[in-house]
């Protein structure tokens, strides 16, 4: 089972952004974000996260701060969201019992990612709470051992700018610069077909993006409230894994 997501820019500053980078607003529109989710089994069950990127013309694409993959990068890391950082928001609701269930329906878990492998998963009680910067990381439940991600598919985070058309009324061809990452997250699976991580049920799902041009960062979503939170959960989605 997989759910696809068209992620769109927060518009709230865009004209300013627009000016800052020095583009036109209908260009910062154009980008293109997708991000699939998927429950996939290997032979235990993952939740993957896909991010699939395109910037309109390679003029923009060059101011793009979109680090290098690096497998030494690889490990925990905080204040990701300060760069260019793919992230995913999950609800959490612990499901040892109905009164635990009930007392943490508000709790949930953030998914940060750099370019270059670096990541990390920090869990929240409720709404920006504990509000430390930063947030406390995710643990197993031995208290022993943060959670980490597996990135997946090295030849495609290598991928190069992709030619995608050929005009008819030019030889040339039209070259969009585009970007992917993937990564997944170990799951496990509850009763009446429910997902967990770290024991926290998957119910309802934010994946979005930040993309660092020069100092300017884009924020980029399903859906947006304004001023751009990606923590506020009555914007983010069913998850239908």
């Amino acid at each position: 089972m997989s759910q696809t997501f068209t992620l769109c820019v927060a518009t709230d500053t865009l004209v300013n952004d627009a000016q800052q980078i020095g583009v036109a607003v209908d260009e910062l529109r154009r980008i293109g974000i997708q991000v699939t989710a998927e429950i996939v089994q290997r032979p235990t069950l993952h939740l993957q996260l896909t991010y699939y990127i395109t910037v309109p013309t390679p003029f923009l694409a060059a101011k793009l701060n979109w680090p290098a993959w690096q497998t030494k990068q690889i490990g925990f890391s905080d204040y990701l969201w300060e760069e260019t950082c793919l992230e995913c928001f999950i609800t959490g609701s612990l499901a040892k019992n109905e009164v635990d269930y009930a007392k943490n329906a508000e709790s949930y878990i953030e998914i940060n990612a750099s370019p270059d492998g670096r990541y990390a998963l920090y869990r929240f009680e409720s709404y920006r709470n504990p509000s430390t910067l930063p947030p406390d990381p995710l643990y197993h439940m031995d208290r022993h051992e943060r959670i980490g991600i597996y990135w997946e598919d090295k030849s495609l985070q290598q991928r190069s700018p992709v030619d995608t058309s050929l005009s008819t009324k030019s030889s040339l061809a039209s070259t969009i610069p585009s970007y992917e990452r993937r990564f997944s997250i170990l799951l496990n699976q509850l009763p009446k077909q429910q997902y967990a991580l770290n024991n926290t049920v998957v119910e309802y799902i934010h994946p979005c993006v930040i993309l660092k041009f020069n100092k300017t960062a884009l924020y980029f979503a399903p859906r947006h409230v304004s001023p751009p939170d990606f923590h506020n959960r009555h914007y983010w989605s069913k998850f239908k894994g």
